[in-house]
């Protein structure tokens, strides 16, 4: 599937055409270095962004890492604590340490990867590699060629690692944008039993993503249209008046905003939350940035394609911190157990409306259909006008066979079978 568009126009800048090996073969690279010593963590980060100087922040600086001097003795509440508060984690060197921690990864789960040409053969490979090469804009800006190649290997591996230890799990357009951010942050070692917790298990918020249907998804992000509801009720009459449902929305839960927003400090701050929210809680995130849109919701004509256009590129100023508070408070307001009649409302709603336009498209073609006319009335438009109107149906019948057989005997070669063809 492909829930949203892709960097066709930087893929091509970068000639990036097919898998990342033969793209590093292609460029004559003469020497093989060891993919942590090109592309750690370290180097990849884009700390550059980030700007906190508030002395609130800098004491939190002094407590993370007076913390992290010994991790094993801090309580996960602690860690968890520090993600939700203001400015999340920080720094991404922070974050590589406490982002597995949140989820429960231990010492031993820390191995080493294999090598690409090992997980090749796997029949994902193709789709895996097209996609790593589309997740340039994921990329730390100006990379040089070995470290982007380096880091495109890695993020196929850790993508194909995951999918076949856990093969009833579906690979999704989307999911390189969640492993790229766990990838940047925390490696490839870490990154992996990290990606893994994320995706398998009865609450891994990344599993209903990776079923055979988009069902499970699409459930999971009609809860949203409740809780605006309750919230404005004006605002979601303005959405269901125009149409626009909860697509444009899709990408941004698919992939935590990864793919969609510009500002990487703005993707891990919200990372940072995710890993130890409950799974649903990007649903509420994308109802508390539905809310403060609402004056441009207004303003928009209600019109599904404006609608949806406005609506799913989102700009580079939203304040997250501040979303992400009317997000908890939006989440404490509305569990989701108390939504689930209001989206099965939804869900009928919705059900009724595709199956009246169903019968609207099917009575649309029944009322077009024209009855074909006989063969001899067909067959007569092909003979001279004194013949057709003279000539009764059988000699019609008669003349058109004899006028094929002449035809096909001279030109025989309009029936045999292109070499070239399916036999």
């Amino acid at each position: 599937m492909d829930p949203y568009n892709t960097d066709e126009d930087c893929v091509n800048k970068c000639n990036l055409n097919g898998s990342p090996v033969l793209d590093r073969m292609s460029n004559d690279l003469n020497h093989t270095k060891n993919i942590d010593d090109i592309a750690t963590p370290s180097e990849l980060n884009f700390d550059q962004e980030f700007d906190y100087e508030e002395p609130e922040i800098t004491e939190k600086k002094k407590e993370i890492e007076q913390c992290l001097k010994n991790p094993d003795i801090v309580n996960v509440d602690k860690w968890q604590s520090f993600a939700r508060s203001k400015a999340g984690l920080i720094s991404d060197e922070y974050r590589k340490v406490i982002w597995p921690l949140l989820v429960g990864v231990t010492l031993e789960e820390l191995t080493d990867p294999p090598s690409l040409d090992e997980l090749s053969t796997h029949p994902e490979y193709n789709q895996v590699v097209l996609d790593v090469n589309r997740s340039l804009k994921r990329f730390p800006p100006g990379i040089p060629y070995e470290q982007r190649v380096a880091l495109q290997d890695q993020l196929t591996v850790l993508i194909l690692r995951v999918i076949i230890k856990y093969p009833h799990l579906k690979y999704y357009q989307g999911y390189h944008d969640v492993a790229i951010t766990l990838l940047l942050v925390c490696g490839d070692r870490a990154s992996f039993p990290l990606l893994c917790r994320l995706s398998y298990g009865p609450t891994a918020p990344l599993a209903p993503f990776m079923q055979l249907t988009m069902q499970p998804t699409q459930h999971l992000l009609n809860y949203m249209l409740p809780v605006v509801r309750r919230a404005d009720d004006r605002l979601a009459e303005c959405l269901d008046k125009s149409g626009v449902g909860t697509m444009f929305a899709l990408p941004w839960y698919l992939t935590w905003f990864g793919h969609s927003l510009n500002r990487y400090s703005d993707v891990v701050r919200l990372y940072d939350y995710f890993l130890c929210a409950p799974p649903l809680f990007p649903v509420y995130v994308t109802a508390a940035i539905v809310l403060h849109r609402a004056p441009q919701v207004f303003s928009c004509d209600a019109d599904m394609a404006m609608m949806h256009c406005l609506l799913s590129r989102l700009p580079d100023d939203l304040p997250f911190e501040d979303i992400l508070v009317v997000a908890q408070k939006l989440y404490e307001e509305n569990d989701p157990t108390d939504l689930e009649p209001e989206v099965a409302a939804l869900e009928r709603r919705e059900e009724e409306q595709r199956k009246l336009e169903e019968e609207r498209m099917r009575r649309r073609r029944a009322g077009r259909v024209v009855p074909r006319a006989p063969l001899s009335s067909r067959l007569a438009r092909y003979l001279p006008a004194p013949l057709r109107r003279a000539a009764p149906r059988r000699t019609i019948l008669a003349i058109t066979a004899a006028l094929l057989a002449v035809y096909v005997y001279y030109r025989p070669d309009i029936f045999r079978m292109h070499p070239n063809e399916d036999k």
